[in-house]
């Protein structure tokens, strides 16, 4: 049997600062990759068996292990049955589209580590999705379509590997990498809200809504004066202003009106609305405030992105 090396590959996870939902129909995204993401090693080896071993840590500590053979695209063992099916859905995808992987006899010894908890909702898929096209060397944003959808910005982001414009209109898709670490980064905080939100059914209730072009519009160009703001104020400023504009149009109220109605600083949505990550900024007593109201995760920009 011969072993072939070992290949590594490493995907950053994401946040979402401007442009949440609305992304999906055109309006341009502002979003920052995270320190922690996710890993990926290969070995492959020509046994004749044509099985791939395929083993899943969180934070290095096992989660999921399958055996799936796929010339008949079997899962011959699994200890979580249904993430094991996705698995499996995925390296299907893989397979269609790639010339050389999941060919002929060749085993894998397939094994991830995902550096985040899995309900902090940095993007465990598209970094497993862009990992393994890296690795495949097939499109990434068609195997993130094909198994999971979306706007694509996660695979972006993750691709950059730096800060980035998103857009994705008419079927194009158009990043531009950027440089954003504002001068006022030290001020700025991230709260997790572990309520973890269904992206799908965000996606769906922002899609039975009415198309406003005026709205993207509207986000497009905060978007750009939130990238460009050197000033705090005026940066809080714009980002109140995004989340008045999106809880009107979603006819949603705003994770500040929900949670912390008092706080004498912005709180903004990133991604889904209700539930991962918000953004805020320092204030005298604010991790006392935050934790007293059981949100005691906290991280300081330089502490989570890259």
């Amino acid at each position: 049997m011969k072993a072939e090396s070992e290949r590594s590959f490493f995907s950053p996870g994401k946040l979402l600062l401007t442009s949440e939902y609305a992304v999906l129909d055109g309006a341009l995204a502002l979003a920052v990759p995270t320190q922690l993401g996710q890993e990926l090693s290969v070995v492959e080896m020509e046994d004749g068996q044509s099985m791939i071993s395929w083993n899943a840590f969180h934070q290095n500590q096992p989660w999921l292990s399958a055996k799936i053979n796929y010339q008949h695209w079997e899962i011959t063992e699994a200890n979580i049955p249904d993430s094991a099916r996705f698995v499996l859905k995925v390296l299907k995808q893989v397979q269609k589209s790639s010339a050389l992987k999941f060919q002929g006899s060749t085993s894998y010894e397939i094994q991830t580590n995902l550096q985040f908890p899995a309900d902090f909702g940095l993007g465990s898929s598209s970094t497993l999705m862009t990992n393994l096209s890296d690795w495949a060397e097939i499109d990434a944003f068609e195997l993130n379509a094909s198994c999971l959808g979306g706007s694509g910005y996660d695979i972006a982001v993750a691709q950059a590997k730096s800060a980035i414009f998103y857009r994705y209109l008419k079927g194009e898709r158009k990043t531009e990498k950027l440089h954003f670490q504002p001068e006022f980064r030290s001020e700025l905080i991230f709260i997790h809200l572990n309520r973890k939100q269904d992206s799908r059914k965000g996606i769906e209730m922002y899609r039975s809504k009415p198309k406003s072009p005026d709205l993207i519009a509207q986000l497009s160009a905060l978007t750009h004066e939130i990238f460009l703001t050197g000033d705090l104020e005026k940066f809080s400023e714009k980002m109140e202003d995004h989340e008045c504009r999106l809880s009107e149009f979603l006819g949603m109220a705003t994770v500040k009106e929900k949670y912390f109605e008092n706080a004498p600083v912005f709180v903004k949505s990133l991604g889904a609305w209700g539930g991962d990550f918000v953004l805020s900024r320092k204030f005298s007593g604010f991790r006392e405030y935050f934790s007293g109201r059981d949100f005691s995760t906290i991280f300081e920009w330089d502490e989570l992105i890259l």
